[in-house]
């Protein structure tokens, strides 16, 4: 390669842009290779028909093996041209002042396939030409034949003489010289598109990448990072901003629904330009039906691969495979196994179990992989071949590397486009289903730690969501779901303790839901993930939904696992919350009582199991009014979670909470103080300071403080009550209702009236609605107003 000056971000692999960009959005675009090949035994060799200069004609020996020629080299033969801008402006602006100065030199447009870098490559072209300004030459590089034909169909366009042209094919001349030659000496100044460059040995090995003093070289290919690149100016291209999508979408079916229905539909495409043309041309040619962006969202679920390439026109696919996302990514795999890497098409089989979100490095490190058996694959994908894989796929564009912040802490991930998973996924052998799936859990299940008692200590772990959601959905039998039940409930209970609960309800159901399709209903599996999903329901005040989820896993395992097994008392244990919460205290106080004495009969009455259904049946005791039982076992209770389970534990923490609410509750408010505060800073310390245990600890202190007249302290913790609440549970929590209205009782009896009148009018439709307009707390909110 001659000299290119270089310029700005040579050699960048995989960046992403923040440049502007164009697209067409309007009417069915379809980029096809033209090639005529003409038979070795005919005299046929067309350059360049608008060129003015005559026919080559040779013998078809004397060229030697028929080339691909092209109809024409001043006309982009890859369908329409753009004519509406969606993003890219800021690109479109650079490319087009270098291509306006003398010497423009080289610039790389890269990306992922169907990313619209023909399509950008296409707007420039004609904008350039436009007013015969400069001369515009097109080129197809997506093979050495059909490079050497094109260019020298270039070198006839600038002025190359017949026997010239016969030399350089008959191998007597060099043709890359020939072509520069011309290009160099051209009483016109130009611009060259090499487009689809996909494989950089092509222009390298012959000298094809050139810079000249008479025009700009803009190529278009997959490949971030090539030798051939260097000194070039590189432009990263990536998808369209999700608005924009939308509007491709409403530019090409503008009848099939809203601006947020298409932002609804370009969101599942990952906003893919390719697969955005597809999707709207599919929904702007319906005869028979006619579907919505809304009806087109639905099905993309079932399979969204060969739903999108039904958009394509017929024949595409004979034609030309980057007009479908099923075929298009064949072409780089096809390259990357035909150098030597077919290892990464496993790798990418194994990535679209997860979800288009960033995938941790760290989940694909080579002992890792190989533990994970990945090398029975076909092709095989052992831990030594890892980073070849990844830099191939690199390479060509079909997964790129981001920081993300997980826990404060940045951390090196790989990200696969969407619309490129699925159509992967849809394409894996049936036979190699199950392995990769089970190989994906194990992967994924070594990135999620062991949830334990102290929630604040369980690490980040909602980035890896969305990857257990999305395996769960990958599953197709019994033998690979049984890895990924396992760890779709682990993550789930992970999100549960941290407090998140909403998105700890979502994946025990998602994981419930797949364990109770592959495994059965009453698996235990299925069972594990259902209870969690009870848990996650009480937890979020959906206290009659819990109690029937919680009752059909207690009668479920009662008669598949027994009475006395450790998995039935867990529901047994657990069921007791929503029962008093439903004003069943009689059945709370039964159930603890049974699984206390099962627990003591079977483990011992000191191990950790039983001292936390004794803590828990403190604070029962003391709603139920039971005040000798009460005196006897709180104070009992404490000190044998202490001694035996240390000061700090989940069940010392949370008998020293129940004891402080049961003396509050019996009148006895100095006592209650001291422990109060005991078992705040003990939930402080195991769950963290906006947990919704530690949250409750805090209002008993408030209610507490309120009793011993100390109403700016209450007040205050009041305040941080409601407001932690509030982002913890939801603002319509019941839970939060009645803190609300205590706060406001508290803000009337000191005299802050605007403030609690507020709070109050706020509070009572919240209460009519969700307690009903009978519910005590209802009534007392009611009663602020009057």
């Amino acid at each position: 390669m001659n000299g290119f000056e270089r310029s700005a971000e040579p050699g960048v692999l995989g960046r992403a842009s923040g440049h502007g960009r164009v697209y067409q959005a309007r009417g069915d675009q379809h980029v096809t290779e033209h090639h005529h090949h003409y038979p070795s035994a005919e005299a046929a060799s067309l350059f360049g028909p608008s060129s003015g200069h005559p026919v080559v004609r040779a013998s078809g020996s004397a060229f030697g093996p028929a080339a691909p020629v092209p109809d024409s080299v001043r006309t982009p033969l890859v369908g329409r041209a753009p004519v509406v801008l969606r993003d890219r402006r800021e690109l479109m602006r650079s490319l087009l002042t270098a291509a306006g100065e003398e010497t423009g030199g080289v610039h790389v447009v890269h990306g992922l396939g169907g990313c619209g870098k023909t399509s950008l490559a296409q707007a420039v072209f004609n904008e350039v030409t436009r007013g015969g300004r400069r001369i515009g030459l097109w080129v197809n590089a997506t093979e050495r034949s059909t490079l050497r034909a094109s260019m020298l169909a270039v070198a006839a366009d600038r002025g190359a003489e017949d026997g010239e042209l016969a030399s350089a094919y008959k191998g007597q001349r060099a043709s890359a010289d020939l072509a520069w030659h011309y290009l160099d000496s051209s009483a016109e100044p130009w611009l060259l598109v090499l487009d689809n460059a996909d494989d950089p040995a092509v222009l390298g090995e012959g000298g094809w990448l050139r810079q000249s003093p008479r025009g700009t070289v803009i190529v278009t290919t997959r490949q971030a990072a090539a030798r051939v690149w260097q000194g070039a100016r590189l432009h990263p291209l990536g998808v369209l901003p999700v608005e924009d999508a939308a509007l491709v979408l409403r530019d090409l079916a503008p009848e099939a629904g809203s601006v947020e229905d298409a932002e609804t539909v370009a969101r599942r495409l990952d906003c893919l330009p390719l697969a955005l043309t597809l999707a709207g041309s599919f929904l702007s040619r319906q005869l028979l039906e006619s579907w919505s962006m809304s009806d087109y969202r639905r099905h993309l679920d079932d399979n969204p691969t060969e739903l999108i390439d039904q958009g394509a026109s017929p024949g595409d696919s004979e034609r030309n495979a980057r007009q479908l996302v099923g075929r298009t990514w064949e072409i780089s795999l096809t390259a990357l196994a035909n150098d030597g890497a077919p290892e990464c098409l496993s790798l990418l089989r194994l990535l679209s179990c997860w979800s288009a979100d960033p995938v941790p490095l760290s989940l694909i490190r080579p002992a890792a992989v190989d533990a994970a058996g990945l090398g029975a694959l076909d092709p095989p994908l052992t831990g030594a071949r890892v980073e070849t894989a990844l830099r191939g796929l690199l390479d060509h564009s079909l997964v790129s590397l981001v920081s993300l912040d997980i826990g404060g802490t940045p951390v090196r991930c790989v990200k696969t486009h969407g619309v490129v998973l699925d159509s992967v996924a849809a394409a894996v052998p049936e036979e190699q289903r199950a392995p990769i799936v089970t190989a994906a859990a194990e992967l994924l299940g070594h990135a999620v730690p062991e949830s334990g008692d102290r929630g604040r200590d369980v690490p980040p772990v909602g980035h890896l969501v969305s990857h257990a959601t999305h395996l769960l959905g990958r599953l197709n039998d019994a033998g690979s779901a049984s890895r990924a039940v396992e760890l779709g409930t682990c993550l789930a209970t992970c999100l549960f303790v941290g407090g998140d609960f909403p998105a700890a309800l979502s994946l025990a159901r998602t994981t419930a839901e797949a364990a109770g399709r592959w495994l059965g209903p009453d698996d235990p599996a299925t069972l594990r993930a259902e209870h969690r999903a009870a848990l996650s329901l009480f937890r979020l005040g959906r206290f009659e939904e819990s109690e029937a989820l919680h009752r059909r896993v207690l009668d479920a395992r009662t008669r598949v696992l027994g009475r006395e097994h450790a998995e039935t008392l867990e529901s047994l244990q657990d069921i007791h919350e929503p029962l008093c919460q439903l004003q069943r205290v009689d059945g709370s106080l039964a159930t603890l009582r049974e699984t206390i004495e099962i627990r003591s009969r079977v483990v011992g009455e000191h191990h950790r199991d039983t001292l936390h259904t004794r803590a828990l049946l403190i604070e029962y005791l003391a709603t139920a009014g039971e005040v000798e039982e009460f005196d006897r076992v709180g104070p009992e209770v404490v000190a044998a979670c202490e001694e035996h389970l240390g000061p700090d534990a989940l069940s010392t923490v949370t008998a020293r909470h129940n004891y402080a609410y049961g003396l509050r509750v019996f009148g006895r408010p100095d006592r209650a103080e001291a422990e109060a505060r005991s078992a705040l800073r003990g939930r402080e310390l195991v769950h963290g300071p906006e947990h919704a245990l530690t949250l409750s600890a805090t209002v008993l202190l408030s209610w507490i403080l309120g009793d011993l007249g100390r109403i700016e302290e209450s007040i205050a913790l009041g305040r941080r009550v409601v407001e932690g609440q509030e982002r913890a549970l939801g603002r319509e929590h019941p839970y939060l209702l009645t803190n609300r209205t205590g706060l406001a009782e508290s803000l009337a009896a000191a005299g802050e009236t605007a403030e609690a009148d507020a709070l109050a009018r706020l509070n009572l439709p919240l209460c009519e609605r969700v307690l009903g307009p009978d519910d005590p707390v209802t009534v007392r909110t009611r009663g602020l107003l009057v």
